[in-house]
This record gives C-alpha cells, sequence and structure tokens, in this order.
C-alpha cells in the first residue's frame, strides 16, 4: 500500500509539472510563438474540463448503483455539440462581437446591458457551482482516504480538504489573474488543463483495460459477472433519464466553466467544428470502461465499499499500486482542473457586475483621477477566488462530505439550468424583455433552492429535519420535495418540473407584460440577428462632451498604459493621423466600450463609457433595422386599429354634433316661439282693451277701471319678460355692476321668503330651516343673492306639488364654502332632463318648467358663477335637490 508521503510527494510533483506546463505556455504567447497553443486539439482537450470528478469517481458510482443512469450525463453534451453546433456557434459569434466574458455578461449583455441582470446571473452561477466545488473536493480527500492505512499520517478530512482549497486558489490566482482582459486568452491554464484532460483520460482507460483483460478474461467474462439488477433497464428513458439528459445538455452550455473553455477561451470560430465531433469521442472513450469498473468492484470488493472510489479500490485490491497511483493523478486533474477554470469563471463574474459596479458608483464623476483601474479589477478577482473557494469548502463542511458524487453534481446542474430560458430566449426571441428573466430567473431560483439545495444539506441549514418531513409550519402542501402535493418520486425530477415551469412561465408571461427599452431593442437584434450584421457595424451616436484625453485616461486605468497607446495609436492611424490622440468619433467611441467589455463586461464598460461620454449610445444602423421591423410588424396591426379608432370617434363626434345641433336648434325654435308667444299675449290683451277703452263712449267707470287694471298687469309682465331677456344677456357679457359686501346668509334667506310669502302662503308650503348655530357670512351683492333663493323657492313653490308641499332649506359650512341646499317633496325632474335644467333655450314639460320662458335657472347660474359660486341640481331624493355654493367671507376673492 502506498503511504501518506508518497501520495503526497507525487501530488505536488504533479502540481509542480502543471505550474511547468502553464508557465512555459504562457510564455512562448508572450513571444508570439502560438502555433499548437491555439489549435483545435488543445480547445477540444480543454472543453474536457466538462468531464470533472464527477466523471471519474462518480460514473462509476452512479452506474454500481443506478446502472445505465450515468450514460446520460454523457448523452446530454454529445446531443448538443453533435446536433445543436449551431447553437454554440451562434454563441460563439455573439461572445467574439460583443466581446462577453462570461455567462452573466452574455445575459446581462442581451437585456440592455443591465447590472442588475448580471447580479443576479451571478450570484446564482457562485450559488449553483459551491456544490460543484464541494463535490471535487470531496473526491480529492477520498481519494486520499483509500490509501490511508491508519499509520500514514493522513489528516482529517477537513483539514485535507481545506489545504487543496488554499492549494488551487494559490494557482488560480498564479496564472488566471495574470492578466486584466479576460479576452486575452488564458494560455497557460488551458494548456495545463489539456494536458490534464490526457492524464484523466488515459487513467481511466488504463484502469478499464486491466479490469477487462486483467481481472476478467475479456468483455464477455465482466459482463457475466455483473449482478442481475445491474442494468436497470426499466430506468432508461424515465422521467429521471429525461431530466438527466437535459440537465446535462443544459450545464454545457450554461455552467460558468464550460462558457469560460468553450466561449472566452476560444480563439477561432473553426475549431468548434473540430469540437463538434472530437468532444463527443472524448466522452465516448472516457466512459467506455465506466460499467466494467463498476461490475467489478461489485464482484471483487467487500459488501458496503463506496462505489465512488472503485477506480481507486479496485487496483489497489489486485495489488497493482502503480495503476492505482495513477488513476489517482487522474482523479486529481479532474477536479483540480474543474476548480480552476470555475474559479476564473466566478471570479471574473464576481469583479465585473458586483466589485466594479459599486467601485464606479463610489468614484462618479471621478473616473478620470480616481485611481488604477486595473489594479482594483485584478484584487477583487484574487480575493473573489478565495472566496469561491471557501463557499466551496464550507458546502463540504455543512454538507459533511457524506452525500454521493452525483447526487452532489446533479444539485448543481439544476440550479446553473435556471439561466437556459433567458439565454435561449435572448438568443432567438426579439420580444424577451429585461423584466421577463430577471423575474423568471429569481423565481426558478428560489424553487430550485428551496426544493433541491436546502434540502441537500439534510435539515442541517435553513431548513430543518421537521420542515423538511412535514413543510413549514406544518403545511404538508408546501413540503419541499413534494411541493403542492406533487410526488414525482424523484427529488430532482419534482425541483426541475416546478423551478422550469415557474421560470419559464414567468418569462415569458412578463416579457409579454412589457416593454423592452430601447438599449434592449439595439441588444435584441444584435443577439437575435447576429449572423446577417456585420462586426462593428453601425456607427454610435453620443453625447459629444467626450474628448480623446479623457477616453485615453480611462483606458489607461483599465486596460494598463501599454495597451492602451497600443489601441489609440492603431485608430488614429486608421483615421489618417500620424502623431497625437484619435479624433473621438461615434466609431472610435464604440471599438473603445468593447475593448473595455473584455476587461469589465458589457455592463460597467457601457457605464463607464457613459459617464465619460455623457449619455448613452445608440446605433444609426440598428435604430433604422429596428424602425423597419417594428412598422412591418406593426403596420397592418396598430395602423389600422388607429385609423378604425380614429373613424369611429370622427363618426361618434359628428353624430353628437349633429344631434346637438338639432336640438340647439329645436331650442332655439322653441325659446323664439316662447318669447313671441309670451310677447304677444300681454301686447294683445293691452291692445284689446285699449280699442275697447277708446271706441266704447258708454262704458261704466267700474269696467273702465278693472280694463285699466288688466292693461297695466300685462303691461308689468311684459316688462318683466324683456327684464329676463336683458338681464342673462348682461350677466353673460361682463356688464353687471356688483355690489359686493359681507352679506348674513340667513338674512338673504329671509328676504327671499318674505319676497315669496304671498305664493307659499297661498300654496298651503310648509317651510324647513336647518341652520348651523354659527351664522354663516358670505361675501355676495345682497339682491343678486337673494334673486336666485327667490327664483328657487317659487320655482320649488309652483312645481314641488305634493299632498303635504314641503320645502327645506338646509345650510352648513364644508371648508371654506357655504352649501345652501333648496329641497321639495314633489315629483323632482325627471334623470334624463337633468342636463337641460340650466340651458337658456330650454322648456322641460309642463310638469317640471322651470320659468316663463325656461330662463330663470340660467340666470341664477350665472350670477352664482360670477360670484365664485356655483349651483347645480343634485339627485333626487325624491323631489329636486338645488345645491348652492359660495366662498365665505373669509375666503372669498377680493
Amino acid at each position: 500500500m502506498l503511504n501518506f508521503n508518497t501520495l503526497l510527494f507525487v501530488s505536488l510533483a504533479y502540481v509542480a509539472l502543471l505550474f511547468a506546463v502553464a508557465f512555459w505556455a504562457e510564455r512562448r504567447a508572450a513571444r508570439g510563438h502560438f502555433s499548437w497553443l491555439r489549435s483545435p486539439i488543445v480547445y477540444t482537450l480543454s472543453i474536457s474540463v466538462y468531464c470533472t470528478a464527477w466523471t471519474f469517481y462518480g460514473a462509476v458510482g452512479s452506474a454500481a448503483r443506478n446502472g445505465l443512469e450515468y450514460v446520460a450525463i454523457y448523452l446530454g453534451p454529445t446531443l448538443v455539440f453533435i446536433g445543436w453546433w449551431w447553437l454554440l456557434r451562434k454563441i460563439l459569434r455573439i461572445g467574439r462581437a460583443q466581446r462577453i466574458t462570461s455567462i452573466a455578461d452574455m445575459i446581462s449583455s442581451r437585456y440592455g446591458k443591465s447590472p442588475t441582470l448580471a447580479v443576479v446571473v451571478t450570484f446564482l452561477a457562485v450559488v449553483g457551482s459551491t456544490p460543484y466545488i464541494a463535490l471535487q473536493l470531496q473526491s480529492i480527500t477520498l481519494s486520499f482516504s483509500v490509501f490511508d492505512t491508519g499509520e500514514s499520517g493522513f489528516g482529517s478530512a477537513n483539514a485535507t480538504a481545506f489545504w487543496i482549497a488554499v492549494g488551487l486558489a494559490v494557482f488560480t490566482i498564479l496564472f488566471g489573474t495574470r492578466n486584466v482582459d479576460v479576452n486575452e486568452r488564458h494560455h497557460g491554464v488551458v494548456t495545463a488543463i489539456a494536458l490534464e484532460a490526457v492524464v484523466k483520460l488515459f487513467a481511466l482507460l488504463a484502469v478499464g483495460i486491466f479490469v477487462v483483460w486483467g481481472v476478467a478474461n475479456g468483455p464477455a467474462d465482466i459482463f457475466s459477472r455483473a449482478a442481475p439488477n445491474l442494468l436497470h433497464p426499466e430506468n432508461i428513458f424515465s422521467p429521471r433519464w429525461a431530466t438527466l439528459v437535459f440537465l446535462s445538455a443544459t450545464a454545457i452550455i450554461c455552467l460558468p466553466r464550460m462558457f469560460q473553455v468553450t466561449v472566452v477561451e476560444n480563439a477561432d470560430e473553426r475549431h468548434l467544428a473540430v469540437a463538434s465531433w472530437a468532444f463527443p469521442f472524448y466522452l465516448f472513450l472516457i466512459s467506455l470502461f465506466v460499467l466494467p469498473i463498476a461490475i467489478a468492484g461489485g464482484a471483487i470488493l467487500p459488501e458496503g465499499s463506496n462505489p465512488d472510489l472503485f477506480v481507486l479500490s479496485v487496483p489497489l485490491a489486485e495489488g497493482q499500486n502503480m495503476l492505482a497511483l495513477f488513476a489517482f493523478l487522474g482523479g486529481f486533474s479532474s477536479a483540480t482542473s474543474m476548480v480552476i477554470v470555475a474559479a476564473i469563471a466566478l471570479s471574473t463574474m464576481m469583479s465585473n457586475h458586483i466589485v466594479m459596479p459599486l467601485w464606479l458608483r463610489a468614484s462618479t464623476g471621478l473616473l478620470q483621477t480616481s485611481g488604477d483601474v486595473k489594479q482594483v479589477l485584478l484584487v477583487s478577482r484574487r480575493i473573489s477566488i478565495g472566496v469561491v473557494l471557501l463557499l466551496g469548502y464550507l458546502y463540504f463542511r455543512l454538507t459533511g462530505g457524506s452525500t454521493a458524487l452525483a447526487a452532489i453534481g446533479l444539485v448543481s446542474f439544476a440550479g446553473i439550468a435556471q439561466v437556459m430560458p433567458a439565454l435561449i430566449g435572448g438568443l432567438f426571441w426579439r420580444g424577451a424583455t429585461r423584466k421577463g428573466a430577471l423575474v423568471g430567473m429569481i423565481g426558478g431560483f428560489i424553487i430550485w433552492a428551496y426544493t433541491l439545495f436546502l434540502p441537500s444539506f439534510d435539515g442541517g441549514f435553513i431548513l430543518s429535519a421537521q420542515t423538511l418531513a412535514n413543510g413549514p409550519f406544518g403545511w404538508e402542501m408546501l413540503r419541499p420535495q413534494t411541493l403542492f402535493g406533487l410526488d414525482f418520486g424523484d427529488d430532482l425530477v419534482h425541483s426541475m418540473f416546478w423551478a422550469m415551469t415557474v421560470n419559464t412561465g414567468l418569462f415569458i408571461a412578463v416579457s409579454l407584460g412589457s416593454t423592452p427599452t430601447p438599449l434592449e431593442r439595439l441588444q435584441s437584434t444584435q443577439f437575435v440577428d447576429v449572423f446577417r450584421l456585420n462586426e462593428g457595424s453601425g456607427g454610435y451616436l453620443i453625447a459629444r462632451s467626450a474628448t480623446a484625453e479623457d477616453l485615453y485616461t480611462l483606458a489607461q486605468r483599465i486596460l494598463g498604459a501599454d495597451a492602451a497607446h497600443a489601441l489609440f495609436t492603431r485608430v488614429a492611424r486608421a483615421q489618417g493621423r500620424s502623431s497625437g490622440l484619435p479624433e473621438a468619433t461615434d466609431d472610435f467611441v464604440q471599438v473603445l466600450e468593447r475593448e473595455l467589455s473584455g476587461s469589465v463586461g458589457g455592463a460597467s464598460a457601457h457605464a463607464m463609457v457613459s459617464q465619460i461620454a455623457g449619455g448613452g449610445m445608440v446605433s444609426v444602423d440598428e435604430l433604422m433595422k429596428i424602425a423597419d421591423e417594428t412598422a412591418q410588424i406593426m403596420e397592418y396591426s396598430q395602423q389600422v386599429e388607429a385609423q378604425s379608432r380614429e373613424l369611429a370617434e370622427t363618426a361618434q363626434q359628428l353624430r353628437q354634433a349633429n344631434a346637438k345641433l338639432t336640438e340647439l336648434g329645436a331650442q332655439k325654435d322653441a325659446f323664439l316661439s316662447q318669447v313671441s308667444h309670451e310677447l304677444r299675449t300681454p301686447m294683445t290683451s293691452i291692445r284689446s282693451f285699449s280699442e275697447i277703452l277708446r271706441e266704447t263712449k258708454d262704458l261704466s267707470d267700474e269696467k273702465a277701471q278693472r280694463f285699466a287694471g288688466i292693461i297695466r298687469d300685462e303691461s308689468e309682465r311684459l316688462t318683466r319678460i324683456l327684464d329676463e331677456i336683458l338681464d342673462l344677456s348682461h350677466l353673460e357679457s361682463g356688464r353687471v355692476n356688483w355690489v359686493l359686501q359681507d352679506v348674513p346668509l340667513q338674512a338673504v334667506i329671509d328676504r327671499a321668503l318674505n319676497s315669496a310669502e304671498a305664493l307659499i302662503s297661498a300654496a298651503g308650503v310648509r317651510i324647513v330651516q336647518k341652520m348651523p348655530e354659527t351664522p354663516l357670512v358670505v361675501h355676495a351683492d345682497f339682491d343678486r343673492l337673494a334673486q336666485v333663493f327667490i327664483n328657487l323657492i317659487t320655482n320649488a313653490v309652483k312645481y314641488g306639488i305634493s299632498n303635504a308641499p314641503e320645502i327645506t332649506i338646509h345650510a352648513r359650512r364644508v371648508g371654506k364654502l357655504a352649501l345652501i341646499g333648496v329641497i321639495d317633496n314633489g315629483p323632482g325632474i325627471a334623470p334624463h332632463e337633468h342636463m337641460r335644467v340650466f340651458e337658456k333655450f330650454s322648456r322641460l314639460s309642463s310638469e317640471t318648467l322651470a320659468g316663463s320662458a325656461g330662463l330663470g335657472l340660467p340666470i341664477s347660474r350665472e350670477i352664482m358663477r360670477n360670484l365664485h359660486g356655483d349651483l347645480t341640481l343634485e339627485d333626487n331624493a325624491p323631489g329636486a335637490v338645488f345645491r348652492v355654493s359660495l366662498p365665505l367671507a373669509d375666503y372669498a376673492p377680493r
């Protein structure tokens, strides 16, 4: 048995080899000797970072426990690279055009370069990747424990995991944060990962070949030793199988480390063509002997042995120490490569989308003098790497490192899958909006955390064991693993069903119900139509407050002096300038923002340039395209709908105007007829009785006296009608002389009641007054205000006919106003007549006639409005209710 010291020495020697390879690759890249560093083979091998300790150790454990279920983890990526390579090609093209730095930057840039969305994706990615990093620490710790004989000096699992995390953090910081521009390829890291890909592949193949032809006598013999239930054919194409295929396909696109190596580290889009067949072939080779190793472990190892460690345990059990050591290095390579790339990707996301926005907010307006941004980025990324490894270690501690490796990996896959709807929707649907993506991801993340992530702690973190068993507050409908009473028989299937349903549903619903911003529309065109757009096409319009000096200072802060000088010199020469800085044209600002995006992400770069340039940017070409698309989409809907609505409204207005004109004409005719009748009647009487008095010689004195009285009464009646017409005309034209003074309201009402006393007594009307204890004083013309109340009271007497007629006069103070109601208990005024009561040329029916010529109430309303008050007709209760409102003396205009 190998002792711990030997194992430690070999591990350190292997790490030193990786350091040397990474350093050599960085030196060659610095000299410009890229050759095979940018070859499609290295690119394909770097994608094999997908094959982590889960694949190396956990796949065998999964096969031993669940038969052919492990195949689904390889099938998903294979389908993506063979059948959906065009999707990867589109993501690659967008990444290169937009200088995308991470999966968070990709989604943020698509949805209007939203900082909020970038933070949400970053948080989700960090939380979702934490179990996966813990899985790698657990696998390395377990692999060390296999060689522990009790006297080897092997420390506790927690201590081992801690020092492994520290070592990985140091390596990642040294070779993963040498450059601030993440679009400058990490040639050292990628080359080291390619080497690790070869080591883990050959290590697993070596163990497999030994098992098939060393332990057994060939494939037939090894499969004959399989347990009857090992293959589990009934589990193939089950809901869990389909879920695993979907998750693995999603992971190859959305996992931060996979996005890093597939998109960010890609040097040539044509490399994807090789990877589309080479990577599935690599997966085939690395999975080829998984099942034979699982069969051999179950056959020759004692019952209760950990299936996740069969890759090491079988060679050790057969006395093949060197093979076991080689397998250990393969597992070590699988785990370390994943942690290194994941830490680089996550640290980039954390620094670009969390640290930089906070730094920008703290230094608003001070970008030119706020210090070295490049140094801020480097320090923040190095600290972020430490934080990421620390989170993985804490998850390992909290879970106790006892969970099966495959189960931990699936928790991580399910978490990161929550960015898939927003990503795919953003690539193909112009109508997808930032709000939809944000709400969908948050909803899906909450469901995933509640139904899968937190239960993975087995009641040791946030959700107690009682909550897991009975639901919060004993509500079984909210049990995390049988939400709303649905039990799929599998926690993973249950969580994915609810999380993806909520995520996708909210994403679509909110996107349909919200409107994208102009910048979202621009970015949607850049993403959806990326293959139809020329790289860098379309100038940008900016507020011309930016100077070349300000932009150069900003570039120096972020890119460094040498890179900034090279960029500005290249642009100046392209503009035809032999020396000095280039002109801050629209095209140059666009180029600069994209260069900065490679260092700080699209959202932060856009915010920085906008802060310097004094505004946002809009591409002329993109605006024209959006306008054309909008016109095409909306031309037959909005235009026709608007025209139809306008025609309908115009027709309705014409009908109303015609009806009003007809009504006004009829009212005018009726008014003239009424005036003619009212004038003709007294004039006819005057003329007739005058002729009798003149022509009748023997008329008695008594009759002559009576006829003279009739002539006088009819003359007075004629005068009243003429006075009303003239009065209304003067009121409307403003030719009335007002005698304004502070008037006690009670005195005005008493004056009106005295004037109408004879009429009230003759009709037998009972008067009820409800006045406040404190007298109300208004600023008005006494006689004119009395005229209004006389008109209202006489109308109430004449037309408020009932068996026991009663008029109520009710006064009260409301704020700065005095409100007086004159209410009768008669039949009231029909609702359809309410609008006509105050019209000058209107006569109501004989039951509700409101004046000799229909002018009493119009005159009264004009008086009230000249006194800064109003006269209105309220709803019947049950008789007519007229309401007078007038400012109190203390508040009336003077």
